[in-house]
């Protein structure tokens, strides 16, 4: 008898089969998680040096949080869009 998973399972490899990914894509992925891991991490370390730096001003240590997460949130984005054609290109 089959758990509710494997049945959910069976029916979303009907409609949407798992695609199988070549080793140069998964190395191209790879490749692109690191970059963009690296471009982040930049990001903060720059933005936070600059948080430290201007300790009293709330509004403008507030503001450079904003434009952190705002950053992140963008290269998380544009991240996703190159893996996705990445695996596209099969």
């Amino acid at each position: 008898m089959k758990s509710a998973y494997e049945l959910a399972m069976e029916r979303l490899n009907k409609t949407a089969p798992a695609t199988k990914l070549t080793a140069k894509q998964k190395a191209e992925l790879a490749e692109l998680d690191s970059r963009y891991a690296a471009k982040i991490a930049e990001r903060e370390i720059a933005l936070n040096g600059e948080i430290a730096r201007i300790a009293g001003d709330y509004d403008k240590q507030e503001a450079l949080r904003e434009q952190l997460v705002n950053e992140r949130r963008k290269l998380q984005s544009e991240l996703e869009d190159k893996k996705e054609r990445v695996r596209k290109a099969a």
